[in-house]
């Protein structure tokens, strides 16, 4: 199609929801996270504070939190669901409590799951749900489960109720036809959280997309996994659903390889992640009949190839198969330029008690300083916004 343009540059867009002084504090804090002396000092002194007790949350909310996360509670970030709708982005209510224990604990994150589905049915401002199997499970387990060890009778019992807690989570899903993410997470993990998800999209992706898998692509046995869901869901009768990133986790990987004396399941170089990454969106393009898929990305160039190829291909900036995500608070030439030009466009939103939040805004500061150049993209953009607005 002729006459085709995406300016991802578009400053006054990316920040139309942004007052004069919201846009100077997102650049203070961007400009923190752009120094990695300053941001590990943060992130050093923020730990330090909480764990001796000190009562920093309220400076903790007002800063980096407020920047990053929608609230406290479901009913706290409504402003900010509210907020993003009206730019035509979608909301992901992303319950960012981490490092849980007990069963109790995960019963009590499986229930909050159950909420923010039920939250999103109906509700075109909320177009997906999302967990972590993490959140639900205990870590010990999901790695014998992966390692494919024998289970001893007590690990047996645990497993039995993962599997009850993901079935509770994913049947509501269906039952409200709300489409939800299971989120990816470390590679000694992942297998059981792969199984997990394809037994649910197997089960409820039969009439629509429902249960979504997520493929981190920084993986080198992943574009190869992504072929083989495909050909799986052919065979089995399901529609194939997958959240497609890069990967989250790229120090922490390489780091467990290196001292348990294992090859990195991680590409050597961000040119081999890039190029498995566009491979794996190609793929998804020539099969969308058969693919509903995100591309979860703050990547530029990934962003506007997508959109690029759709036009090529005469698909429709909203066919409902394709959507672009980025994470709150970073990203939005993407998010809210794409969506002002009809492009289906969510925002994952963290919410969660700020305390609970904490090991959420220390990674994401930690991969903000680690991410070559992205800060710095973040920052011109915003320093590009203030000297058009002329504050």
């Amino acid at each position: 199609m002729a006459g085709f343009e995406l300016d991802l540059q578009d400053t006054e867009t990316a920040y139309a929801d942004k007052s004069d002084s919201q846009l100077k504090e997102k650049y203070r804090i961007f400009k923190i996270l752009n120094s990695p002396f300053l941001n590990s000092m943060g992130t050093a002194a923020t730990k330090f504070a909480l764990a001796i007790g000190l009562p920093v949350q309220g400076l903790i909310k007002s800063t980096i939190y407020e920047q990053f996360c929608g609230g406290e509670t479901i009913e706290e970030s409504e402003p900010v669901i509210r907020k993003l709708g009206k730019s035509g982005v979608g909301t992901i209510l992303d319950y960012s409590v981490e490092g849980k224990a007990t069963e109790q604990d995960f019963e009590a994150t499986k229930n909050e799951v159950i909420r923010t589905i039920e939250r999103a049915n109906d509700d075109p401002n909320i177009p997906f749900a999302v967990f972590k199997v993490t959140g639900i499970a205990p870590l010990g387990t999901l790695e014998r489960m992966s390692a494919r060890k024998k289970l001893d009778a007590k690990s047996q019992s645990k497993c039995e109720r993962i599997n009850t807690r993901i079935n509770e989570i994913c049947s509501r899903a269906y039952e409200l036809g709300q489409p939800t993410f299971v989120d990816a997470e470390d590679s000694w993990i992942q297998d059981a959280i792969d199984r997990h998800a394809t037994d649910m999209m197997e089960r409820y992706n039969r009439e629509r997309p429902i249960i979504f898998n997520t493929i981190q692509l920084y993986r080198k046995d992943r574009l190869q996994f992504l072929k083989e869901a495909r050909r799986e869901a052919s065979n089995n009768g399901y529609i194939l659903a997958v959240k497609i990133v890069r990967g989250a986790y790229m120090e922490k990987e390489r780091e467990r390889a290196a001292e348990m004396g294992y090859e990195s399941p991680i590409h050597e170089t961000k040119a081999e992640t890039d190029a498995d990454y566009d491979a794996a969106i190609d793929y998804c393009l020539k099969h969308i009949n058969e693919i509903a898929f995100v591309a979860a990305s703050h990547n530029e160039t990934s962003a506007k190839l997508l959109a690029e190829k759709m036009n090529e291909m005469g698909i429709d900036p909203n066919h409902p198969n394709i959507f672009f995500s980025q994470l709150y608070g970073m990203g939005d030439n993407i998010s809210y330029v794409l969506a002002k030009k009809g492009y289906n466009v969510s925002k994952y939103v963290p919410y969660g008690p700020v305390n609970d939040a904490v090991p959420y805004l220390m990674r994401r500061a930690e991969e903000n300083s680690s991410a070559a150049g992205h800060m710095s993209r973040e920052l011109e953009m915003i320093q590009a916004e203030i000297k058009r607005r002329g504050i």
